[in-house]
């Protein structure tokens, strides 16, 4: 995102006429956060944005200042037959082939334990639409090495909370520098948890939380799924 996207945010609500106690509940948010988001003191979240995007905001010029062409109510084109163009948060994966910008990403219908999560049924996903740009900001891997999903639990809070979109670059699955946060699994138990390794070979499994005790991966029982390079703040 654009580092004049709080001023975007502004006159877009100005444009719809609203204040920031309206504004800031149509996109699920207080009147101080939206002050924060408008100030630019608090990044401005995606989901944020999702939700705004059902009430006339232009979620592409907030976000890259690019202005989104309006279709007609059911219809796919606007009036001069061009393709809408807005930024695809929810899905859409069709925009990608009309603008360079966007590529598609899969986001894995599977909530990461920070705590752990038992890797023991189906997984799902589906295709959404981000910058190229914008994601260069945190890895240079090729988009099908990426993929999103949710954290769920506490022990990696502060640095990631509980429903927060995790960004993890499947390229990077080999343990090379400490304290990094990683997918993985250990055994069938699925996590996001910082990794240690030992010169025994052992890895250690920290979190973030201090109320959570650290444990220990002997004998090759840590799988690295891919790393984590972002994660989408919800305040």
């Amino acid at each position: 995102m654009l580092a004049d996207a709080p001023s975007r945010l502004r006159e877009e609500r100005t444009r719809l006429g609203l204040n920031q106690v309206e504004f800031g509940r149509r996109g699920g948010v207080s009147k101080n956060t939206q002050l924060a988001y408008e100030t630019g003191s608090s990044p401005i979240p995606l989901d944020y944005l999702s939700r705004l995007e059902g009430h006339g905001v232009d979620v592409a010029y907030v976000a890259l200042g690019q202005h989104a062409a309006r279709a007609p109510t059911g219809s796919s084109e606007t009036p001069d037959g061009m393709v809408d163009r807005r930024i695809p948060w929810r899905g859409a994966p069709e925009a990608a082939a009309v603008d360079p910008d966007l590529v598609e990403i899969d986001q894995v219908d599977l909530r990461f334990g920070m705590g752990a999560t038992y890797l023991d049924g189906p997984v799902g996903s589906e295709k959404r639409v981000f910058s190229r740009s914008w994601l260069r900001n945190f890895t240079r891997a090729a988009p099908e090495q990426l993929f999103w999903t949710l954290g769920d639990g506490d022990s990696m809070e502060p640095t990631i909370r509980s429903g927060e979109v995790i960004l993890i670059d499947r390229s990077q699955d080999v343990l090379r520098t400490a304290d990094g946060i990683w997918a993985v699994t250990v055994g069938e138990i699925v996590q996001v948890k910082r990794l240690r390794p030992r010169a025994s070979g052992a890895v250690e499994i920290l979190s973030d939380n201090p109320a959570v005790p650290p444990d220990l991966a002997v004998d090759g029982e840590l799988h690295i799924i891919g790393r984590v390079v972002a994660v989408v703040r919800r305040l």
